[in-house]
């Protein structure tokens, strides 16, 4: 993993003792004995920008504790449960789990995150029912002030007019700033996908 000038506890780890969990375009991950988790990276420009961002959240219940960055690896509490996408498939989309995510919406503003969205994929459901975010990407460099790619997936899921109604119920102020947007983002995706 590359020469450090400090000690580290994790520094002969052997792959072949951990549990593999996925590969990504940017990094492969596995679970450590300890139950932690490393990320081995091997796009260093989103390595970087993922190790400044879960730093930068230290302490926010949403994102895993990092406990480690080495040169191309970081080492984070691993994450549990499904993917907001998968979750939705097998539980449906219930009231609890919209307010759930307009609170971490509404964390990303506290955390001055400058893009306001992230991918079902990215956010995990744990068993206890609490939203963890993975790959956290460019929140401080890409501005977008509303859920894009939220949007996109609910809507590939067939519940982004269940997830609408419950906002307008929720934070009616919030629906007015995001409905146009997401309906004129969504007819875009269609006419693309008809091409």
């Amino acid at each position: 993993m590359g020469r450090k000038n400090y000690s580290s506890k994790y520094t002969d780890i052997d792959l072949f003792e951990c549990k593999f969990l996925g590969k990504g375009h940017n990094g492969i991950v596995y679970r450590l004995p300890d139950g932690k988790v490393i990320k081995i990276c091997y796009v260093m420009k989103d390595f970087h920008g993922e190790a400044h961002i879960l730093k930068k959240v230290r302490g926010s219940k949403y994102f895993p504790k990092l406990y480690e960055v080495g040169g191309n690896y970081m080492i984070r509490d691993y994450v549990d449960g499904l993917p907001l996408n998968k979750y939705i498939k097998k539980n449906g989309l219930s009231r609890k789990l919209v307010v759930d995510i307009l609170e971490l919406l509404k964390e990303f503003e506290r955390l001055k995150f400058i893009k306001l969205d992230i991918r079902c994929k990215d956010v995990f459901v744990e068993p206890d029912g609490r939203l963890m975010v993975i790959d956290p990407q460019k929140f401080y460099s890409k501005k977008r002030d509303f859920p894009q790619h939220l949007s996109k997936g609910l809507y590939k899921l067939g519940v982004l007019d269940d997830f609408l109604i419950i906002l307008k119920q929720e934070n009616p102020s919030l629906y007015r700033k995001w409905v146009h947007k997401i309906r004129i983002y969504i007819e875009q995706k269609k006419m693309e996908d008809d091409d």
